[in-house]
């Protein structure tokens, strides 16, 4: 494992800090955030993977904004930061998503001008910003925040175009922390979400000072679009890679529950199976391909296919809620009427449930309903529920998927085909 999460070297560092120089590193980075999401249990750790996707982000248009500009600056402190968090293998969250307010209206057009982040003054020495970010995953367990703009600006928006990054505890910043998963049970209960939980919060800027060199962009409205979409080109490959142990998981789930039921033969339940591992090796060559097909930057830094990667991504959210329904289908509805682990050590009643809500011969009942507890929490829960949130809505809607494909497809090579194949040229 030390190989793939760590680059060896006179002075050995994370391999989230890795710029892609090749095809073969963008899938040795789908592999370790794979791995990394395994072992804990299909949650993303999350804590270099979205902090090192804005990174490679801001050096590339670092670039782009110095060479309008004619000048290294922005370049200079991007970098600066990036050898900081890499040089002490800092944690890392991002602060993207605003409040929007009305969403028919962009950010200069808003009733309430603080619905997005927003430069309220500009000294010499740095800006004051307020507003807040929602979706800021683990930001309380992390060391640096990273702020990115949301979307595309016009000139009139130039003092919402913003970009910087600073330390968690810095004056005026409050992280006001979601209650989901504040009423963990207990391990037989549930088994993933008692140990694991992803803290998420709506940030606040309350009027924050942030240094010069820790602004990255303050007004390049033209830069904003551009940065947004260059996260996103990083932060979809990183979703779709950390997808991966949980569909295993769902495939896995109900393997093991066809088994305890005693089911594993029947024909409608080989379907169901078949489906589930149909839906999740299709995401495994979508991710891989998105690398294979990667191509370098203007600086040679490889980024994943962009039309592969939003299809994988589409793929999976499209196709979660009926993997859910049918895991939910084979294990049956013990999954939300079992009894309490509590139940289970009771003296009295204990061997009988576990007598009786034993499954095929040699699976007794308090070994399938840890089971089912495991599935449920995956699909019924609180937890569960989450997934099944994030699928719909993490790393970019439905609809944003559906528009980078449209936009990345190259269609003058079909055309060009159909119209030859119509005698038309």
């Amino acid at each position: 494992v030390r190989s793939l999460a760590v680059v060896d070297g006179s002075d050995p560092y994370s391999r989230y800090f890795l710029e892609p120089r090749s095809t073969a590193d963008l899938a040795d980075r789908a592999r370790l955030i794979e791995t990394a999401t395994s072992r804990c249990h299909t949650l993303v750790p999350l804590i270099k993977e979205i902090g090192t996707d804005a990174l490679f982000a801001l050096r590339r248009i670092g670039r782009a904004l110095d060479a309008s500009r004619g000048d290294t600056e922005r370049s200079e402190r991007i970098s600066a930061f990036f050898d900081h968090c890499k040089t002490n293998d800092l944690a890392m969250s991002v602060a993207q998503t605003d409040v929007k307010g009305d969403r028919s209206l962009g950010p200069s057009a808003q009733p309430n001008p603080d619905s997005y982040l927003r430069i309220v003054e500009r000294q010499t020495d740095g800006i004051v910003v307020r507003g807040a970010k929602v979706h800021t995953s683990c930001t309380p367990n992390t060391n640096e925040l990273i702020v990115l703009p949301t979307r595309a600006m016009g000139a009139a928006d130039s003092d919402w175009a913003v970009s910087f990054a600073i330390p968690v505890n810095t004056p005026g910043l409050r992280l006001v922390a979601s209650p989901y998963g504040s009423h963990a049970g207990s391990e037989f209960d549930s088994p993933i979400s008692s140990q694991r939980l992803m803290m998420e919060t709506t940030t606040l800027f309350d009027d924050v000072f942030v240094p010069n060199e820790r602004v990255f962009l303050d007004g390049q409205h033209e830069f904003a679009g551009p940065l947004a979409l260059a996260f996103v080109d990083y932060h979809r490959f990183t979703a779709i890679s950390y997808k991966l142990p949980l569909v295993d998981a769902l495939v896995g789930s109900a393997a093991l529950m066809a088994d305890m039921n005693g089911i594993s033969r029947a024909a409608h339940v080989r379907d169901k199976l078949t489906a589930l591992i149909s839906y999740a090796e299709t995401l495994r060559a979508l991710v891989e391909s998105s690398a294979q097909r990667g191509t370098p930057d203007d600086a040679g830094v490889f980024v994943p296919d962009p039309l592969i990667v939003n299809i994988a991504k589409s793929h999976f959210a499209h196709g979660y809620h009926h993997a859910l329904q049918q895991v939910q289908d084979l294990a049956g509805g013990l999954l939300v009427t079992a009894p309490g682990g509590a139940d289970f050590s009771n003296p009295d009643i204990g061997p009988m449930l576990s007598s009786l809500l034993g499954g095929r011969d040699g699976i007794d009942g308090e070994q399938r309903i840890r089971a089912m507890n495991m599935v449920s929490d995956l699909t019924t829960r609180e937890f569960g529920g989450y997934h099944a949130v994030l699928a719909i809505h993490a790393e970019g809607s439905l609809e944003a998927e559906k528009m980078m494909i449209a936009r990345s497809y190259d269609s003058s090579r079909v055309v060009t085909y159909a119209r030859k194949l119509a005698g038309i040229d």
